[in-house]
């Protein structure tokens, strides 16, 4: 049942077959119920009314005769009586039987008894309501009853009775039973057709469905697995087109929008090419030019002491910026081999929260300066990880280095989370927060939240996306949360095996302090 549904909700011909045939068998089952009925109504109708004429007749033919025999010996009556049965009754218990009974009616207080039923028939047959309608009725009354046997057999049918005066005997009820076996065999038979029918058309239209459906999924289908194609990477694949309707309109449409889109993206995997070797050429380029300047500025640091106060202050604000101007370098090299595809992981075994420590203590510094502290709480006291120990280190400074940027001089609360399988650390800053809107653009390059910040201030901008990147190529995440004047929480988590996916977000993205 479960492969069923799960065929069911992946087909759209198996959809439309399904909702069609539902339908359908609605539609055909109210019809035929509908004509069932008009046909049982219309054969029980003229049945009732052949049967009440020949009763009319047979009652009317009876009554008549014990008139005549009024006077007679009671022999002569019984004979009458006896006439009367056997001229009205089959001979046999069969589906077209026809029988009579004879009933003393209620308050007759004669001696001769009268009463008789035809071929063993079981008084009882006749109910007391159609007694009672028969004595109060001026003419014929009728009900359909079950006609009983005394040998067990037991047919449906139909009685109609009327009062007569049987001479020297009183008043009797005289019933006649028609057997409506041959009724319900008709009945039962046009059930069957109906039902044989129904089942004919459901399996046509069912049938039907699926062919008309078949020239339209199949192109659909198609166009699918093209676009799985191109999803893969294959941008030649095209659709089939030889006619000239709709469906042909939508095949065409789709390999033109095929065809631009595969010279949009050559063009654009062009341009990233030349893009991605214009940073890397130009990074390399810049190096040896910087380690020229690297040595220069160093001679001229080391001997500042000597220079005008102005000249000293200038030859410590270009080593300063030199180093800037590297770590830009060293964060182009870095993004360039992220676009190529190239970067790799060298996973070794560590300890994760030595590792922090250790982060945190080369950052004290900078924390002092900015007044503000770095507070490790960790689940233990070592957690053991296997990763490439570079990048899970430039994840952490990085992380460490923006919470000290945006803390407003508030301590920065720093949780360490391990499990069996990953482990998660979240830096916590409460200074100035991030924008609920901007949180989508955080990890984008170059991007600040505050652009008219000085830019000694912050950062290059690609700290924060080549942390994402480094911890997705442990097949990790990074998240982000914010809000204005409440801080910013980053979460990372790793699994503890390089290669692994980790199985559980170990810390909440929404720190436990925040309250709405």
């Amino acid at each position: 049942m479960n492969r069923f549904i799960s065929v069911f909700r992946k087909s759209l011909a198996l959809k439309v077959i399904v909702s069609t045939v539902v339908l359908s068998l609605a539609v055909i089952y109210i019809a035929g119920s509908a004509l069932n009925s008009q046909l049982a109504n219309g054969i029980r109708k003229v049945n009732l009314d052949s049967a009440i004429i020949e009763a009319r007749s047979t009652i009317f033919s009876a009554q008549y005769r014990l008139i005549l025999a009024q006077g007679e010996k009671d022999s002569a009556v019984r004979k009458v009586v006896d006439d009367l049965i056997s001229s009205a009754t089959s001979l046999t218990i069969n589906e077209n039987a026809r029988e009579v009974i004879f009933l003393r009616s209620p308050g007759n207080t004669k001696k001769l008894d009268y009463e008789i039923t035809s071929n063993l028939v079981d008084p009882n047959s006749i109910p007391a309501a159609l007694g009672k309608a028969v004595r109060k009725s001026s003419d014929l009354a009728w009900n359909y009853i079950t006609i009983k046997y005394m040998g067990g057999q037991k047919v449906s049918g139909l009685a109609i009775g009327e009062k007569v005066e049987i001479p020297n005997a009183g008043k009797y009820e005289m019933y006649m039973l028609f057997s409506l076996a041959n009724q319900s065999a008709t009945l039962n038979l046009i059930q069957s057709y109906l039902f044989l029918t129904g089942l004919f058309l459901i399996l046509l239209i069912g049938l039907i469905t699926w062919l008309v459906v078949r020239q339209v999924v199949r192109p659909v289908r198609q166009a699918a697995d093209i676009a799985l194609k191109f999803t893969a990477g294959d941008f030649t694949q095209r659709m089939d087109v030889h006619t000239q309707d709709e469906i042909s309109t939508l095949g065409q449409s789709f390999n033109e929008m095929a065809e631009s889109l595969e010279k949009q993206i050559a063009r654009l995997e062009n341009l990233s090419r030349v893009q991605q070797r214009f940073v890397s050429d130009v990074s390399h380029e810049l190096r040896t030019p910087l380690t020229t300047l690297r040595m220069a500025s160093e001679v001229i640091n080391s001997a500042r002491e000597g220079f005008d106060p102005v000249v000293g202050r200038s030859a410590e604000l270009m080593v300063a910026q030199l180093d800037r101007f590297e770590r830009l370098l060293e964060d182009l090299l870095e993004i360039s081999r992220f676009d190529a595809e190239v970067a790799e992981i060298e996973a070794i075994d560590f300890d994760f929260v030595v590792l922090a420590k250790r982060c945190a203590e080369d950052l004290n510094l900078v924390a002092k300066e900015r007044s503000t502290e770095l507070r490790i709480y960790s689940i233990a006291e070592s957690i053991q990880i296997r990763a490439d120990i570079r990048r899970v280190e430039r994840i952490l400074r990085n992380l460490f280095s923006n919470a000290i940027d945006h803390a407003d001089g508030k301590p920065i609360a720093i949780t360490i989370v391990a499990s069996d399988d990953d482990v998660a650390i979240g830096v916590r800053d409460f200074g100035v927060g991030i924008e609920e809107s901007a949180l989508i653009r955080v990890f984008d390059r170059f991007w600040r939240a505050d652009p008219s910040r000085a830019r000694t201030r912050g950062g290059t901008g690609l700290g924060l996306s080549i942390a994402l990147e480094d911890a997705r190529l442990h097949n990790g995440e990074l998240e982000a949360w914010g809000r204005p004047g409440k801080g910013a929480h980053f979460v990372v988590t790793l699994p503890r095996q390089a290669g692994a996916a980790i199985t559980a977000r170990l810390i909440k993205l929404v720190p436990n302090d925040f309250h709405d």
